[in-house]
């Protein structure tokens, strides 16, 4: 009984002192709304006497995240028609400038180069690229500028470029008779070329492509590469909010992170295994682990590389040379495919330069100006990450008269000033003509195209990146005529674009391979001597 009266009277206790709060919540609820409301405005007064760039109106936290609804390059096209080139987001907790004319362009990689020569710690970036050892997620400092010195004079320069002529000139031709070999037609060209590109990278990177003969060991390596590049690309709540990483022990994502990153520590492990001998070969026979472990044992070296460090460097060089690549070859044959004037022109010119030879090789290239040309405007219509890598700013800087504050998140949206109507007649049309009396480039010094971006931070390995795309198009348009699977109309290619750190095409490109010469017959002199002739089905090129 006493036991009973004194739990009763305890919860008679405690529901008179719920009931007291409950009436006192009711009662502060209205003055901490208004509080709160004061303090907003009190902020954006705080905001604009910052005076910083134009943007839309933001919501309390979220900021402008609830305005990102299509792929962010495209939305983020919408906001800066609509507030001008130089725009200020708020992107959860992080302040953010977006730059989408080449004017504003210049100015930052011109005028504030260091001071835009940040970069943000993102989440997945962080653990996948060996805390933030590789060259394109590095912090701006000591490191990163002996590492850029590393990649540039001993990995990516033009000798060490030119060494591997006959990696890429095999693996272009293992495509064309894959494709020639193809047990009917259509066939899908993006998953040929990822393979492609993934090849060279693997061959030039590790010395060997990593199929071991096998398609289900290759298959294997190419899941690991594109989760990788998944989760580079993914959203991360704690890139918006970095106090919430802990989130990602919720929602899966620590869990593919750590996985993926095992992975991807396993595979290369083992490459670096299989390089023991302290010797270095022959320039000609080394390839890019064979350079690097090179350097770590060089005492010259002002810094000595780290096996993380080693890893975070090689890990950036597949995953930027593989993707990237791809999807502009992809691009460039979809809008050829849907513009079969330049397509033919194309063609043309490569038959006539390299006439009764079976393959393009990289001395052709320097001849096909046109060629060049329909690079580059695929390159400008689809640049294949159209707001590049973020940077941040590292200290204030003012532009235009606004000021832009130290830790300042930015993107520069290629795909924007790549069609810039200030800069481009029929910008959103596929015209290569434009550039055959233009001096425009993508290498940096030309701010209305910036596929590669500019100034300190620009793509090292673009030089590898055009032989690449140059020398694979070439060949696809000199041994085949190209034609879409019946029923679906030019005009009705599906151009839609994925989402992701690379801007692929959505929906695989699927064509018909028709070889314009019909067989190759070997001519006997009565010598040793034999030669091989290409008899071509259209007797133009003959």
């Amino acid at each position: 009984m006493g036991l009973y009266y004194y739990i009763h009277v305890d919860m008679g206790a405690s529901s008179f002192f719920l009931q007291s709060n409950y009436i006192f919540l009711a009662f502060l609820a209205p003055i901490l709304l208004l509080l709160l409301l004061l303090l907003i405005k009190q902020r954006d007064k705080l905001v604009q006497s910052k005076k910083l760039p134009p943007g839309p109106s933001k919501l309390p936290l979220i900021g402008n995240l609830h305005q990102l609804r299509d792929l962010p390059h495209r939305s983020i096209q919408r906001l800066s028609d609509e507030h001008g080139p130089l725009m200020f987001l708020q992107l959860g907790s992080i302040p953010t400038l977006v730059i989408s004319s080449a004017d504003m362009a210049r100015e930052i990689y011109k005028t504030h180069g260091l001071v835009f020569s940040g970069r943000p710690a993102l989440y997945a970036a962080k653990k996948l690229s060996y805390n933030l050892s590789a060259l394109t997620f590095a912090p701006y400092g000591e490191y990163w500028r002996e590492v850029r010195k590393i990649v540039i004079l001993e990995l990516l320069s033009a000798k060490r470029v030119q060494s591997f002529q006959a990696v890429r000139d095999e693996e272009v031709a293992l495509m064309l008779d894959s494709i020639a070999r193809s047990s009917g037609p259509p066939v899908n060209l993006s998953e040929l070329i990822l393979v492609l590109t993934n090849n060279i990278v693997c061959r030039v990177t590790f010395g060997k492509k990593q199929d071991g003969g096998e398609d289900k060991s290759r298959s294997r390596f190419h899941e690991i590469l594109h989760e990788t590049q998944d989760l580079l690309g993914g959203f991360c709540i704690a890139d918006f909010f970095p106090w919430m990483g802990w989130f990602n022990k919720f929602n899966g994502l620590e869990t593919r992170l750590e996985k993926n990153f095992g992975e991807l520590d396993e595979f290369i492990d083992k490459v670096i295994e299989e390089h023991p001998d302290p010797r270095r070969p022959e320039p000609e026979h080394e390839d890019l682990v064979d350079v690097l472990l090179g350097v770590q044992k060089d005492s010259n070296q002002s810094i000595a590389l780290s096996n993380d460090q080693i890893k975070g460097v090689l890990t950036d060089l597949f995953i930027a040379g593989t993707d990237t690549s791809s999807a502009t070859i992809v691009w460039i044959m979809a809008e050829l495919i849907r513009n079969p004037s330049v397509m033919q022109r194309a063609q043309a010119e490569v038959r006539e330069a390299i006439k009764g030879k079976e393959r393009v090789k990289e001395g052709h290239l320097p001849k096909l100006t046109y060629l060049k040309s329909v690079v580059k405007d695929g390159l400008r219509l689809h640049p294949p990450a159209p707001l590049l890598v973020p940077k941040e700013t590292l200290e204030n800087c003012t532009i235009e008269g606004y000021n832009i504050p130290a830790k300042t998140r930015v993107f520069v949206n290629a795909k924007s000033i790549g069609t810039d109507p200030k800069y481009w007649k029929n910008q959103n049309e596929f015209q290569p003509e434009r550039f055959l009396d233009s001096s425009v480039d993508f290498r940096g010094q030309h701010f209305q195209l910036l596929p590669f971006g500019a100034g300190r931070r620009g793509c090292p390995g673009m030089n590898f990146a055009i032989l690449v795309i140059e020398l694979a198009i070439a060949n696809l348009l000199h041994r085949f005529d190209w034609e879409l699977p019946p029923g679906i109309r030019r005009q009705d290619l599906d151009m839609q674009e994925a989402f992701g750190l690379t801007m692929h095409k959505k929906v695989p490109l699927c064509l018909i391979p028709n070889p314009v010469w019909l067989y190759k017959k070997k001519k006997n002199y009565g010598t040793k001597l034999e030669v091989t002739c290409l008899y071509y089905s259209n007797p133009a090129y003959m």
